[in-house]
């Protein structure tokens, strides 16, 4: 019985609960539906607080309570997932209220709307880049902002997942034996991320696929490929002198002088 008479008063309290919701929103009470949007919203019920925050954007515009209902809308876009509009939704509000206490913030999500949309690193990272992009100009236009640490922390963040990408890009040509496209790709790394946790594989990952590429390529072009698997050997072992994988690359190396040495000696007698 008890369990009954709670699922009725349950129904009861929804049914009051949606009569309520039906009768504000299709009423011409702003007031009611303002105060009932910002309810909804901090009830977590942002799928019923966002067509009357629609609603009253457009009718506030130009008012006092414009800058109120946009802020809420703003964010109820972003709790709702929609990332890139919240971030358009945000920067709308900074730009048109320089002024308010909440520009600050609203120009904050909006570069954090990026980084919410960034994707794995194995996927398209354009919202990666676009939102370091995004958090910088924060930090330029903010410098005295209490958010630079972690706006500094989510960069590092991205950064990261952006030498992941470029690490497994490398290694994805490496494994289908494109050493030509892995070279180019492993230098690329070391260009872009110059203290990148893969320094030591991806300098060693060069010298063997400049080697495996002298090996495969035709004869005009071997002498100056093994030369390049030489110049790679020197960076590696400069760089890591104690490496694991330095006897492996001196294989390469010896390996490499052993047969430019008979490239240049065929070239002498001819």
């Amino acid at each position: 019985m008890k369990i009954r008479l709670f699922a009725l008063i349950s129904m009861f309290l929804l049914f009051v609960s949606c009569s309520e919701y039906s009768r504000i929103q299709k009423g011409r009470d702003m007031e009611a539906k303002l105060n009932l949007a910002i309810k909804l919203y901090e009830k977590g019920s942002y799928f019923k607080a966002l067509p009357l925050l629609e609603e009253l954007i457009t009718i506030y515009r130009g008012t006092q309570k414009a800058e109120k209902t946009y802020y809420y809308y703003a964010y109820t876009n972003y709790r709702l997932s929609d990332y890139e509009g919240a971030a358009y939704y945000f920067d709308n509000f900074a730009k048109t209220y320089p002024s308010s206490e909440f520009a600050e913030e609203c120009a904050y999500m909006h570069a954090y709307c990026f980084y919410e949309n960034s994707s794995d690193f194995n996927l398209d990272q354009t919202s990666t880049i676009k939102a370091i992009t995004e958090l910088q100009l924060f930090t330029d236009r903010y410098p005295r902002s209490n958010r630079l640490e972690q706006c500094n922390k989510l960069m590092d963040q991205l950064r990261n997942k952006l030498e992941l990408k470029s690490y497994a890009n490398a290694e994805m040509y490496f494994d289908m034996e494109s050493y030509k496209a892995a070279t180019t790709s492993y230098k690329n790394l070391l260009h872009d991320f110059p203290s990148t946790q893969f320094r030591e594989d991806a300098l060693y990952k060069i010298v063997k696929a400049t080697y495996l590429l002298a090996e495969n390529s035709i004869e005009e072009k071997k002498a100056e490929r093994y030369e390049e698997t030489i110049a790679a050997y020197t960076d590696f072992v400069s760089a890591f002198p104690e490496s694991r994988q330095k006897n492996k690359a001196q294989d390469y190396l010896e390996s490499s002088q052993k047969k430019l040495s008979k490239i240049n000696n065929k070239v002498v007698l001819k």
